[in-house]
Parts: structure tokens; sequence; C-alpha cells
């Protein structure tokens, strides 16, 4: 019997190659060109990207700051799996229909560690508040916090608090961080997506960020439109009983679906399709879009996320979503294919498509 001499390439696993092209496709990533901060840098786009690269990861680099996700992913020494994740949150007006600057500080954090594959436990608060602030806007804010944290099963154990000179800041600034705990076995990543693979969204788009904007009353435009700020992790657990191999998820906050869907193609090198028809938009929020010139593709969303599911799980997974309340409007709405990689494209209703780039500028005003 002779020895076969088996090709390198064949011996690589597909998750390695994978891992390579996300190293070609990060370098591909928006290169910071400005010389001060602007708006679009707090976008969640190109803008943001490019800022992230050139300041915060070049001299914080570190293999889990370099997943990029919405919280990291940590590994005690006894092998235990924690997720930690960040977040600021200043919006105006404070309250708003369908939720307040108060929940939307607990949701996001907490939807953050969800998206990971952890179960939510614990969140710090940190307030920077500007002198003149009334105490009882104060103490309805922190009722909210209160009152959203007990809704989601999470624990706030610590906290500070800062005072700064009337002007010097938008009335409050709210800074929440928790941790969250990962069972085994679970694992999301760019690096698991197959061409083939469905992409499933859990609700309508756009809902928060045109709350936001009509609750402000710069526009003459009267519409009955609430935001969908929400905590996701029960939402998360039912569809991992249906689809236990999700490879990835993200939830669509500044940049909205377009944006994350752009970072999953350059992470990942494959591309996604999108289908327009299946996005579901609720009427109110399409109108408003429509009128403002807003591609509601792009606006965020506060308790929605996007998942990647292998093809033969994304009906029952679907199912799983609509049984809760949160998903009930849940739809597949894409697909991973290999070719072009990186690139985003939406088909359309008349059978063309259109390529759907990485969110540019600040198109909305700041709505978290």
């Amino acid at each position: 019997m002779t020895d076969q001499i088996i090709p390198v390439a064949d011996v690589v696993s597909r998750e390695d190659r994978v891992l390579e092209k996300i190293e070609k496709f990060r370098k591909r990533r928006p290169r910071l060109i400005d010389d001060v901060i602007t708006l679009a840098h707090g976008a969640g786009g190109k803008s943001s990207a490019a800022l992230v690269d050139a300041v915060f990861l070049e001299k914080f680099r570190n293999p889990e700051l370099e997943q990029l996700g919405d919280g990291a992913v940590l590994t005690l020494p006894s092998g235990e799996r924690l997720a930690f994740s960040t977040d600021s949150f200043v919006v105006s007006p404070r309250r708003f229909p369908g939720g307040s600057i108060g929940r939307l500080a607990v949701h996001g954090t907490v939807n953050d560690l969800a998206v990971t594959g952890a179960r939510p436990q614990w969140l710090s608060v940190a307030f920077v508040i500007a002198e003149g602030l009334p105490i009882a806007e104060l103490k309805e804010i922190v009722a909210d916090m209160a009152a959203a944290a007990r809704e989601a099963g999470v624990t706030l154990v610590t906290g500070d608090t800062k005072v700064v000179p009337r002007g010097a800041a938008d009335g409050v600034y709210i800074t929440t961080a928790g941790v969250g705990v990962i069972p085994a076995g679970r694992a999301f990543s760019a690096a698991r997506v197959r061409p083939g693979d469905r992409v499933v969204l859990s609700g309508t788009l756009g809902d928060h960020g045109m709350s936001v904007m009509m609750a402000r009353g710069d526009l003459d435009i009267e519409a009955e439109i609430e935001s969908d700020t929400a905590p996701l992790h029960e939402l998360v657990e039912a569809l991992l009983a249906a689809a236990p191999d999700t490879r990835w998820m993200r939830d669509p906050t500044r940049g909205g679906l377009g944006t994350i869907c752009n970072e999953l193609a350059q992470d990942a090198g494959v591309a996604v399709i999108l289908d327009e028809q299946s996005l579901p938009v609720a009427p109110m929020v399409q109108g408003a879009c429509d009128m403002l010139g807003i591609d509601p593709i792009y606006v965020a969303n506060e308790g929605k996320f996007v998942a990647v599911v292998p093809p033969e799980q994304a009906e029952p997974a679907l199912e799983a979503l609509r049984r809760h309340p949160l998903g009930a409007e849940a739809a597949i709405v894409g697909e991973i294919v290999e070719q072009p990689e990186g690139i985003v494209a939406l088909r359309t209703p008349f059978g063309g498509s259109r390529i759907v780039d990485m969110l540019v500028g600040d198109p909305l005003p700041r709505i978290c």
C-alpha cells in the first residue's frame, strides 16, 4: 500500500478558511479620514466602524475585543463562560411612546447579552446628571429602570453618580454594563455562517427610531408609532430551543438591519441576499419613512434581533418566534450565498436587485 499525499487545503477546516476570510475583509473596513468627531461617528455605520478601528481597536487590541460583537465572551479558569457588555444612553425626548431612557438603558444591555447566547444576570448603572435636572424626573427614570430590571429578571448590583455643570450634559447620560452566563455548547460567530443559511428577523423594522423621531414634534407628521424597546432574552431562548444550531445573532440598533448585515457579510466573507417583500415594516413606520425619504432598513430597533440559522431549522425557528408575544411578526427575510463576497443585496418585488451599502452619515437624529 502506497502512502497517499493529501493536499494541505483539504485538511484545513471550513471554519479556518472562514477565519482567514474574516481577517481579509476586516482589512477592507472603512478608514478614518476625519480630523474631528462628527455626529456620523455615532450613527453605527461606516464612520463609526472607522472610528472604532482607528482609535479604540488600534490601542486596546486583544482577542476578546477583536470579535467586535455586542458583548465580550469571556472564559473563566473553571471553564464557564460569561458575556460582558456595556452601553451608554442619551435620548431626546427622554420619554417617548412605548418607552423611556430608563427602560432603554436596561433593555439595551440585556439585549446585547442575549444575542451572545447569554442569560443576563447582573447590571451596573452610572448616571452623569446635569445641574438643573428636576429630582422628580430623575425619580421617574430610576423607577422605569427598576421596573424594566424586574421584568427582565436582572439585578442592578452597583453604580455611580456624577453631576456636571448646567449645560455640560444633555440632561442625563446613563451607562449600563451587564454580565450574563452562557450555557455550555452555545457559540455564535460569523465563522460559523454557511452558504444556504437563512436570515431570520424577529419582528418589524424601524419602530424605535421612528417613535423617537415623531415624539420630538419637530415634524408636522401625526403617526401613532410606539418604540419596540423590550428585553429579548426569553425570545432568544425560544429561538434556540427550535434552532439549536443557530450560527450568528445581533440586534439591529444604530444603523439598522442594513448595517449589521453588511458587517456580517464582511466578517464572514459571504453575501447576504435580503428579500424586500419579506421585510416586515408596520404601515405607520413605512408611511413616516416614505414622507421623510428614509429607508427603514437603516432605522434602529431596540426590541428585535437578527439571526442566521441552518436552512432545515428556519421554519421551526419562525414558528417558535411567532408563538411568543415579542415575535408575532417574525419573518425569514433572506439567505446567505457564497458570492459576491462581502456584499448585501436586496431583491425587489420587480425581479431586480439593489446593493444595500453600510450606512453612511446619520439619517436620523440621535435615538439611543
